[in-house]
């Protein structure tokens, strides 16, 4: 009897061990949200000297309205550059750039610049999204091997990160919204600049956006993801549909691709990891600064940083705006980017021993107010920096959430690089709060969409 009490105690303290392992903080460190920081875990105050000022909600809603395309006006329009990086002074600023930007410098030294203008902490979401973070922080729990959520809501599973595994899922599980449907054009740029431009209808919508959203069909489902290819003509009709799941050890990512020459849906397990896009120039867990399972990697977080990142970035989008004054040798025109001194949160992605993936090291590097990557640099498997992501965000004020304008993905070896996501010349923005419901993302759904 003595002995089977004592294999009890011993299972239930480890129990009791594994429980705080897996558990996210304590009641007394979640109430810090709302107060010393932001309801998603950010420092609510500024830097020391002031250049990062405190966050005090955001843009409103009101802050602006659409025009008759769904686009915003610049709240910062008016804002100058406060000074300019170049390859002649980034010396001097270099304990505020990253790797990856320095090594831009190094390679387009007449041409890459950093505009860095006045700092705006523009971030906003709504309240539901910032009470579920707060309940998060006590609640969700990372599954078995860190591949998945448990007792996971909306969004923010972790706004305040242990480890850069939960700093990552802040990322990947970030509030953009219930639906969208956008058309945006993406180009993968020649060295000397010549290009195609590839048309692309994307929709994509979160369950509780979903008009028969059903919680217990849907519990496992993040988002849906449908992209449509409309041009160039040899691509065009092709479709890639996407199922991402928030617990990826009970069931992962489901993916299926409509060939317009077979006429025929199939499964694609090619869609994740680094299988290739853009014409090779970045992988299918590049889309969207990272996307996809974490299980590849062992995830560090390094701290928080001050750096300057894309931000803002509403000239970047501008309706009056051509592709061709934005699209340029070697990268983006100058002219058009906005960068601001922010905090960072820095997580550096290692690659498991006896993992496959092209890129050995990725360094990422997360906006503390929106959960944004805004930089990343990724390795090559001989360690050697290979290509660096810039993540132009802006906010959707109207919309209370931020995301990407554009994000480019640049090979400092090669001189190549690819953007996706510009819209500047289309007719219409982002299209939000469409009614669609789950029978629109499904493989039959798929292959109607290729054909109509």
């Amino acid at each position: 009897m003595k002995h089977k009490l004592l294999i009890q105690a011993g299972c239930l303290s480890l129990g009791l061990l594994a429980g705080q392992v897996m558990a996210a903080v304590p009641a007394d460190q979640a109430a810090r949200l709302g107060a010393d920081l932001t309801p998603v875990g950010a420092e609510k105050a500024g830097n020391a000297d002031g250049s990062i000022p405190a966050w005090t909600g955001g843009l409103t809603a009101s802050a602006g309205a659409a025009d008759a395309g769904g686009f915003l006006p610049d709240p910062y329009a008016s804002d100058k550059p406060l000074f300019t990086i170049t390859a002649q002074n980034a010396e001097q600023y270099k304990a505020r750039l990253t790797p990856g930007q320095l090594a831009m410098f190094k390679r387009f030294p007449d041409t890459y610049r950093i505009p860095v203008y006045p700092s705006h902490r523009s971030v906003s979401l709504p309240a539901d999204v910032l009470a579920a973070a707060k309940q998060n922080a006590t609640q969700t729990s990372l599954a078995e091997g860190g591949n998945g959520l448990e007792h996971f809501k909306l969004s923010i599973p972790f706004p305040i990160p242990q480890n850069g595994l939960e700093a990552i899922w802040n990322h990947v599980t970030r509030y953009r919204g219930k639906t969208m449907e956008r058309t945006t054009a993406q180009m993968n740029p020649q060295t000397n600049g010549d290009y195609t431009i590839s048309y692309m209808k994307e929709d994509f919508a979160f369950p509780f956006g979903l008009s028969d959203y059903d919680p217990a069909k849907m519990d496992n489902i993040l988002y849906y993801f449908r992209q449509e290819i409309l041009s160039p003509p040899r691509r065009a009709g092709s479709v890639m549909l996407v199922l991402e799941t928030i617990n990826q050890v009970k069931e992962p990512r489901m993916a299926w691709m409509y060939n317009a020459g077979q006429r025929r849906v199939r499964r694609a397990p090619q869609v994740g990891y680094d299988s290739p896009g853009a014409e090779g120039m970045r992988t299918y867990d590049d889309f969207d600064m990272f996307n996809g399972a974490p299980d590849r990697y062992d995830w560090k977080l390094v701290g928080k940083q001050e750096l300057y990142i894309p931000y803002n970035s509403f000239k970047l989008d501008s309706p009056t705006a051509k592709y061709a004054d934005i699209v340029k040798p070697g990268h983006l025109n100058p002219d058009y980017t906005r960068y601001e001194l922010h905090r960072v949160w820095h997580v550096v992605a290692t690659l498991k021993e006896g993992q496959r993936h092209v890129y050995s090291k990725r360094d990422l590097y997360i906006d503390e107010d929106s959960w944004q990557i805004a930089e990343a640099d990724a390795y090559d498997g001989h360690g050697s920096l290979w290509r660096v992501a810039e993540g132009h965000a802006r906010p959707f004020y109207d919309q209370q959430f931020t995301w990407l304008t554009a994000e480019t993905h640049y090979d400092v070896i090669s001189g190549r690089y690819t953007v996706s996501g510009l819209r500047n010349e289309e007719k219409h923005s982002y299209s939000f709060d469409q009614r669609t419901s789950s029978n629109d993302f499904t493989p039959s759904a798929l292959r109607a969409t290729g054909i109509r």
